[in-house]
């Protein structure tokens, strides 16, 4: 039997941890401070000892979060056991400075970019692309934590103030007319394969509505189809990628961002696709070949639970909300939520994606926080 390492906590590492157990594996966790059944825990991600003796558990290991440090892989990976994606790729993909470089390098248009790190570079770059303007950490922070929009020069001390301590890399905002995802599976050979491009729209830097397929034209899917292929290529990805792309007003894609395990838009595919995106970056870690991606009905959409106060979610929640017929509901635990958590998600299949969304928007009015 094989035995699955999952490198992070949360959510997305019970969801992988379900869809591995379906062939049989045996996992095992390593999360840092959670208390998680079958974890190999330990006081952070710098404990050498308790690395080892994960690796030690573990046949091959994948992750649940891309903020796992490098050097916690690289522990991993010198223990002789595989990791996926590799620590290489993953360093091509941490550092948002080198991601954008390596995109350049692969002939993908990425948004105008700077390293900066003092008010006189952040006023440099204001000068060079004007506002807004991003400044973000170059390495991955959880919850947009990293990310500050500046509109005007007196923000400017604030914004670095806010963000003390990161590294940070300054960037263009970018007009677009509608963000797309495209979840790239790509195995141990090289072997690639594609989901439906998904239209996503965001709600205070989070994923809150996903449409699939994306309301585009063929040949806009062709092109963003083309671009995540050349994007995860390029970092000798193995595993399943999102790969970010913007739609510009003239009909041009532009490579925002790509993530490295499971996206917030990808779990669309848990009822929209023949195979879902964790069952599948299950099966390429494991050595295993990829199922089908097809889409099941024609149209799926996908949005996320957000309470409006504090509230503990219940079935009782959920009550009225589960009886509004062709809704999937996921919550992630029985927990005290709060406003701006996303506690869970429900997902609709249906003949067109505006149809799908009015049926969970529906749902979603019947909850009781």
């Amino acid at each position: 039997m094989l035995r699955l390492g999952i490198m992070g906590d949360g959510p997305a590492a019970a969801m992988l941890a379900r869809a591995a157990q379906t062939l049989a594996m045996d996992v095992v966790f390593f999360a840092p401070g959670a208390a998680a059944a079958d974890a190999a825990l330990a006081a952070g991600w710098q404990d050498e000892a308790q690395l080892r003796e994960f690796a030690g558990r573990c046949d091959v290991v994948t992750l649940a979060a891309e903020q796992v440090p490098l050097a916690a892989l690289q522990v991993i990976e010198s223990a002789g056991t595989p990791v996926y994606p590799a620590v290489n790729t993953l360093a091509q993909i941490q550092d948002k400075v080198r991601q954008f470089r390596t995109m350049q390098a692969a002939g993908l248009e990425v948004p105008r970019f700077r390293p900066v790190q003092t008010a006189t570079d952040v006023m440099a770059a204001i000068e060079e692309y004007g506002f807004p303007l991003l400044l973000k950490a170059r390495h991955f922070s959880r919850g947009g934590a990293g990310n500050v929009t500046l509109r005007r020069s007196a923000e400017v001390a604030d914004a670095l103030e806010k963000l003390r301590g990161y590294d940070l890399l300054a960037q263009e905002y970018v007009s677009f007319v509608r963000e797309l995802v495209v979840i790239v599976v790509r195995g141990r050979e090289g072997a690639l394969q594609f989901y439906p491009v998904l239209e996503t729209e965001q709600e205070q830097g989070a994923c809150q509505t996903v449409r699939c397929p994306a309301g585009i034209e063929e040949s806009t899917a062709y092109q963003a189809v083309e671009l995540a292929k050349r994007a995860v290529e390029a970092i000798a990805g193995v595993g399943v990628f999102a790969v970010e792309l913007f739609e510009l007003e003239n009909g041009t894609l532009r490579y925002n961002e790509i993530s490295p395990c499971p996206h917030d838009a990808a779990h669309v595919t848990l009822e929209a696709t023949i195979t879902s995106h964790l069952h599948n970056q299950i099966r390429v870690v494991a050595g295993l070949v990829p199922g089908d991606v097809d889409q099941i009905a024609p149209a799926a959409a996908l949005l996320y639970l957000n309470p409006d106060r504090p509230s503990r979610l219940s079935l009782d929640t959920l009550r009225d909300a589960i009886a509004v017929g062709g809704t999937h509901f996921h919550l992630y635990g029985p927990r005290q939520v709060r406003p701006g958590d996303r506690p869970g998600h429900v997902t609709v299949l249906g003949y067109t994606t505006d149809g799908a969304e009015k049926v969970a928007l529906l749902a979603l009015s019947r909850l009781h926080w």
